[in-house]
């Protein structure tokens, strides 16, 4: 046998070793690691993980079929290079991947987030105060919700955005940066869906929302609703 022989059934061999004992995946390293990023959620930056993200690209296609063998399917934004996964558009696959469960306030303040985020589009980093967001949900302060429980639920829903999200990134005291991702976290069908529903409720001041838009992730934790 030959040297080149040799080598060849010694790296082939290597490979069918896998990464571990008994490892009988396919994918290399690099690869799984996308794969479960992406599956972690909320989503997959090219800002902030770019080793990651150029595997992404390089491997979109072998990606994209092991995620459609779990009835996912995978969104790029090549521009804001940012991805994330979804459930397949047919209502008879199975849902891989769950929805967050999402309060009232979370829900307007996601709104209001993104609102500002298209409003400020084309002008490079989109930031905003603390103080701002606070003032366009006081609309939403029912007659029943003191003031001080209101501003409470307010801070939660902020820092759920900032750490679980991940649609708000700070850039100082009471400031952050809107992540361009918002823009398909909650699209346009699903603002459409619940808006009306909300100005409703600013206009009464009572009454409860309808059910809150989704949310790509994929470990929801069921919580209290605020309206």
């Amino acid at each position: 046998m030959s040297d080149v022989t040799e080598a060849a059934d010694s790296a082939d061999a290597a490979e069918r070793a896998g990464l571990w004992p008994g490892d009988s995946g396919e994918l290399e390293d690099r690869t799984r690691r996308v794969l479960l990023r992406l599956v972690r959620g909320p989503y997959l930056s090219g800002v902030r993980e770019a080793q990651l993200w150029s595997v992404l690209l390089s491997d979109e296609r072998v990606i994209r079929s092991r995620l459609a063998d779990l009835f996912l399917e995978l969104v790029i934004d090549r521009d804001h290079e940012f991805a994330f996964v979804r459930n397949v558009a047919d209502e008879t696959a199975p849902k891989a991947v769950r929805s967050e469960a999402l309060t009232f306030l979370d829900t307007a303040m996601l709104l209001a987030l993104r609102q500002i985020l298209l409003s400020e589009e084309g002008r490079g980093r989109v930031i905003v105060g603390q103080a701002e967001v606070f003032e366009q949900l006081a609309v939403y302060r029912t007659a029943d919700r003191d003031e001080q429980d209101f501003t409470r639920r307010l801070n939660s829903s902020w820092h759920k955005m900032q750490n679980k999200f991940r649609v708000l990134h700070s850039v100082g005291e009471d400031r952050a940066e809107i992540s361009p991702v918002l823009r398909l976290i909650v699209d346009a069908d699903q603002v459409r869906a619940i808006t009306a529903e909300y100005e409703r409720i600013a206009r009464d001041g009572s009454g409860a929302p309808e059910p809150p838009p989704e949310a790509n992730a994929d470990s929801p934790e069921d919580e209290e609703d605020d309206g």
